[in-house]
C-alpha cells in the first residue's frame, strides 16, 4: 500500500511539545464528511502566502456572478493544471472542479468562525531568502528543455497517470471509489509539478516550510501548552517529503499568524 496515497492523517510530534496533523487533500475536490478531520485543533497552517485569503474571496465573488467561471478558466488555461482539472471534472461520483479549493477553504472559514489563528507558511517575496528560492525555481522551470517538454504535456500526463495507477489506495468504507481515482490523478500532477524543479530546490523549500511550521507551533505552545495541535491541510502526495524535513527538527523560525475577514462563516 502506498504511504503517499494513504487516507490516514499523518501526525508529527514536536520534541518540544505539541503536534502537527498533516491532513491530505486533493485539489478542487470536496471531501466527504467522513474524511474530514474529527480532532480538536487549536490553529490552522496553510502552505500558502497571505495573499491566498484574497484569492479565495475573489474566486467566491466570481462564482456568485458567473457559476463555473473558475473551472472553465482553469481548463482553458492549458498546461499541467488544466490536464488535472479536466480529468478530475470527468469523475461523476464525487464533487470536483470546485473553486476556491474546497477543503482548505472550509477549514480556513472554520478557523475564522471560531477565532483560531491561521498561519500562512509560505514567506512573502520581501523575504530575500524566499525571493532567491523562487527566482531559482523560475530559472530552472523555464529552461528551454523544460518548456519543450511542456509542449508534449498530453503524452507526459498520460504516462504519469499510468505510472501512478498501481499506487492507488481504496478510500474508506462508504466513500466513492472515484476518490481513489482523484488521488491517482493528483499524485501524477504532483510528480510532474515537482519535476519542473530539481530535488535540491524541493528540499530547500520543504526545509524552510518545516522551520516555519515549527515556529508557528512554538507560538501556539505558549498559549495551549504541550498538548497543542495544529492542523495542516496539504496535497496528499506531498506529505512524506515535508514529514521528512520535520523529522530533522530544524530550528523553528519566528512567524506570526495572519488575519482574515471576520464575517466569514463555516461551510457545512
Amino acid at each position: 500500500m502506498s504511504v503517499e496515497l494513504s487516507w490516514e492523517d499523518i501526525v508529527w510530534n514536536d520534541p518540544d511539545g505539541g503536534r502537527i496533523v498533516l491532513h491530505g487533500v486533493l485539489p478542487t475536490t470536496v471531501h466527504p464528511q467522513s474524511m474530514r478531520p474529527r480532532i480538536e485543533w487549536h490553529a490552522l497552517a496553510l502552505l500558502e502566502g497571505p495573499e491566498i485569503e484574497d484569492v479565495w474571496q475573489l474566486e467566491e465573488e466570481s462564482e456568485k456572478e458567473s457559476p463555473g467561471i473558475n473551472l472553465a478558466s482553469a481548463i482553458l488555461g492549458g498546461g499541467l493544471d488544466s490536464a488535472l482539472i479536466e480529468d478530475l471534472s470527468q469523475l461523476e461520483e464525487i464533487q470536483t472542479g470546485r473553486f476556491p479549493d474546497p477543503e482548505p477553504r472550509r477549514l480556513h472559514r472554520l478557523a475564522l468562525r471560531h477565532q483560531r489563528p491561521v498561519y500562512c507558511i509560505e514567506p512573502t517575496l520581501d523575504d530575500s531568502e524566499w525571493e532567491e528560492q523562487r527566482t531559482l525555481e523560475a530559472k530552472v522551470s523555464t529552461h528551454w528543455r523544460k518548456l519543450l517538454s511542456m509542449v508534449r504535456i498530453g503524452k507526459k500526463w498520460k504516462k504519469a497517470v499510468k505510472k501512478r495507477i498501481f499506487d492507488a489506495v481504496p478510500p474508506p468504507k462508504n466513500v466513492p471509489k472515484d476518490m481513489a481515482t482523484a488521488s491517482v490523478l493528483t499524485a501524477a500532477w504532483w510528480d510532474l509539478t515537482e519535476s519542473r524543479i530539481n530535488s535540491n530546490l524541493s528540499k530547500t523549500r520543504d526545509e524552510r516550510f518545516a522551520k516555519r511550521l515549527r515556529g508557528a507551533l512554538a507560538v501556539e505552545r505558549e498559549k495551549h501548552g504541550g498538548d497543542v495541535t495544529m492542523l495542516l491541510p496539504m496535497i496528499q502526495t506531498w506529505r512524506p517529503s515535508l514529514l521528512e524535513m520535520l523529522n530533522k527538527n530544524p530550528e523553528p523560525e519566528e512567524i506570526i499568524s495572519s488575519t482574515g475577514p471576520s464575517e466569514q462563516q463555516e461551510e457545512e
